[in-house]
């Protein structure tokens, strides 16, 4: 069982930058892969980033490639997004997700779920 809490949203101005953390719990945390949804009001949850378990092998969505860094610190069971050049479109709830073997971007492939933290870009 792993539990997932996720920290450091805000409301920031577009062009800056915020950095998102997913503690887990759990000693098997570094055989999961982590990933990063996010929900815009309205809207699908959509995938945006994940790292594996081996090697720390990290993909992107499109939309977020270049200006977002996902990464892992095993011996603190945490996840990151650093996001970068925030644009108002990237205004969403974003959630962290855990999975024993998945490494895509199927949001139904991901056994546990965060409950989710806000990220506000103002223009």
């Amino acid at each position: 069982q792993v539990q997932l809490v996720e920290s450091g949203g805000g409301l920031v101005q577009a062009g800056g930058s915020l950095r998102l953390s997913c503690a887990a719990s759990g000693r098997t945390f570094s055989s999961y892969a982590m990933a990063w949804f996010r929900q815009a009001p309205g809207k699908e949850r959509e995938f945006v980033a994940v790292i594996s378990w081996i090697n720390g092998v990290t993909y992107y969505a499109d939309s977020v490639k270049g200006r977002f860094t996902i990464s892992r610190d095993n011996a603190k069971n945490t996840v990151y997004l650093e996001m970068n050049s925030l644009k108002p479109e990237d205004t969403a709830v974003y959630y962290c997700a855990a999975s024993p073997r998945y490494t895509g971007t199927n949001k139904a492939m991901y056994n546990y779920w965060g409950q989710g933290t806000q990220v506000t870009v103002s223009s």
